[in-house]
């Protein structure tokens, strides 16, 4: 009953720009913070931007700062993370995740689905 599924990942040129997608299929969307954490191969997994109920956004890689953006669509129960001036560490999975809390830990993950690739080329 709890899907959430991401899109929108593909191949792309350094300095270039991405929209993930996520659709959420749960019960009272608006109730709940999201976010995005990635894992690249061989490296720990680490958040990205949450996003809570009231719109409140927090950043947990400096390297991203000013770069991703987080945003919801709460009356279509989605979620997207426009990434611009891509950069070949930003190669990683992204994951749509339903969170619990907003500290970053990952404790906060409750649900996350099946990510979506994401490839940058020099």
């Amino acid at each position: 009953q709890v899907q959430l599924v991401e899109s929108g990942g593909g191949l792309v040129q350094a300095g270039g720009s991405l929209r993930l997608s996520c659709a959420a299929s749960i019960r009272t969307f608006s109730n709940y913070a999201m976010g995005w954490f990635r894992q690249a191969p061989g490296k720990e997994r680490e958040f990205v931007v949450g996003i809570n109920w009231s719109g409140t956004t927090t950043d947990y890689v400096d390297s991203m700062k000013g770069r991703f953006t987080i945003s919801r669509d709460n009356a279509k129960n989605m979620v997207y993370l426009q990434m611009n001036s891509l950069k070949p560490e930003d190669t990683a999975v992204y994951y749509c995740a339903v969170l619990k809390g907003m500290s970053g830990r990952l404790s906060d993950l409750a649900y996350w689905g099946q990510g979506t690739q994401v490839t940058v080329s020099s």
